[in-house]
C-alpha cells in the first residue's frame, strides 16, 4: 500500500517538475506572464497622467482667420476655470465642423457651444444650465439658440465598442491562432503536398472568416437592439460596410502574425500582446479625450479605433459614409499592408 502511494507520488512530482521546466524553458510564454501586468500598469498610469479633469466641455466656434487665444483674450466667459475649451473651424451651424457640433451638443457632446455674439444650449443638459447661468452673467445681451436632443447613454455610446471588440478577438484568435496550430500539427505540411497555392489557402481563410464575423456581428446587434433599443441615427448600410472592412483588416493582421509561427503559446501571448493594448487605447469602454496626447495619437495606429470611431459617428452622429471616409481609408491600407505582408512571409511548415 505504502509502495504503491509512493509511486503515485513519484510519478506526480515528475510531471510537476517537467511541467515547471517547460514553463521555464519558454521564455515567451513565461515573459508574457510576468510582463504583461507590468504593462497594463505602467500605461495606464502614463495614459491618465494628467491634472484634474475639467467640468464641463465647450466648443468655440471661429472664423477660419480667428484662433481660439485671440478670443481668449478678449472674452472673459472664455476664462471660466474647469472649462475645456474645444476649437471648431467654422461658425456657419448649418455646414462643416459647426453642424457636427451642434449634433453633438443635442447628444450632450458638449455642454454649451459659444461664438462670438451668439451661443447654443440644449436644455435637457444640467451641465448646459449651469454654464448658461454663468455665461449670461458675464454676457446678458448675447443672443440664445435652443439645440433639441436627449443624452446618448453609455450602452448607446458602448455597443460599437464591444461589437469590433468581439470582430478583433474573433479575428485574431480565430485565424491566427488556429494557422499556428495547423502548422504545428502539420496540417499546412500536408496542405502543401496538394495543388492548393498559399494565397488561394490565406484567401479562403479570409474569406470564411468575415462571412462568421458578420453573420455574428448582425445576430448581436439585432438580439441586444431588440432589447434595449440603441440609437442609431445613421445608415444600416453604412454601418454594415464600416464592420466588414474594419473585420477584413482585423483578419489580414492575424494572418500577418500567424504567417510563420509555430509555437502555439508564442502565438498566444503575441495576439494579447495586440488585442489587449487594442481593448485599452481604441475607446472600447471609455473616450481617450481625458487621455495624454501621446495616447490619443498612439490609438490611431491601431485598426481597431478607426473602426470604432467610425461605427461611433454613424450610431450616435447620423454620419454618412463620406464623413468617415479617412477612417476607412486608413483600414483599406492596413489591410492592404497587412495582406502583402503575410502572403510574403508565409510558411506551410
Amino acid at each position: 500500500m505504502i509502495d504503491s502511494l509512493t509511486s503515485t507520488l513519484r510519478r506526480i512530482l515528475a510531471v510537476f517538475h517537467a511541467r515547471n521546466r517547460e514553463f521555464v524553458r519558454d521564455t515567451s510564454a513565461m515573459a508574457w506572464n510576468f510582463l504583461f501586468p507590468v504593462l497594463v500598469v505602467l500605461g495606464f498610469a502614463y495614459a491618465f497622467s494628467g491634472g484634474p479633469q475639467p467640468l464641463f466641455k465647450v466648443g468655440v466656434m471661429l472664423a477660419p482667420s480667428t484662433s481660439l487665444e485671440q478670443v481668449r483674450a478678449q472674452e472673459s466667459f472664455l476664462s471660466t476655470p474647469q472649462v475645456e475649451w474645444v476649437s471648431i473651424a467654422g461658425n456657419d451651424p448649418s455646414t462643416g465642423e459647426a453642424a457636427q457640433a451642434i449634433r453633438r451638443l443635442s447628444h450632450h457632446g458638449y455642454d454649451l457651444l459659444w461664438t462670438p455674439g451668439r451661443y447654443w444650449v440644449n436644455e435637457t443638459s444640467p451641465k448646459g444650465q449651469v454654464l448658461e447661468r454663468l455665461l449670461l452673467a458675464q454676457s446678458p445681451g448675447i443672443r440664445r439658440e435652443l439645440v433639441q436632443g436627449r443624452a446618448v447613454r453609455y450602452v448607446d455610446w458602448l455597443i460599437a465598442g464591444l461589437l469590433a471588440m468581439n470582430m478583433m478577438f474573433s479575428a485574431l484568435f480565430g485565424v491566427g491562432y488556429n494557422i499556428v496550430r495547423y502548422r504545428k500539427t502539420g496540417v499546412l505540411k500536408r496542405l502543401k503536398a496538394t495543388p492548393l497555392r498559399a494565397w488561394e489557402f490565406l484567401l479562403a481563410q479570409v474569406g470564411s472568416r468575415i462571412l462568421l464575423l458578420f453573420g455574428i456581428c448582425s445576430i448581436v446587434y439585432g438580439g441586444t437592439h431588440a432589447l434595449v433599443h440603441f440609437q442609431m441615427l445613421g445608415s444600416y448600410l453604412d454601418l454594415a460596410i464600416v464592420l466588414l472592412v474594419g473585420a477584413t483588416c482585423l483578419v489580414a493582421l492575424g494572418l500577418l502574425v500567424a504567417s510563420r509561427i509555430s509555437s502555439e503559446e508564442f502565438a498566444g501571448g503575441l495576439l494579447n500582446l495586440l488585442s489587449w493594448p487594442m481593448i485599452f487605447l481604441s475607446g472600447v469602454w471609455f473616450s481617450l479625450e481625458g487621455a495624454h496626447p501621446v495616447i490619443r495619437h498612439v490609438s490611431r495606429i491601431f485598426p481597431l479605433t478607426h473602426v470604432i470611431d467610425a461605427a461611433r459617428a454613424i450610431m450616435i452622429d447620423g454620419a454618412t459614409l463620406a464623413q468617415v471616409l479617412p477612417q476607412l481609408g486608413a483600414l483599406a491600407a492596413m489591410t492592404i499592408v497587412f495582406l502583402l505582408a503575410g502572403a510574403w512571409s508565409f510558411k506551410w511548415e
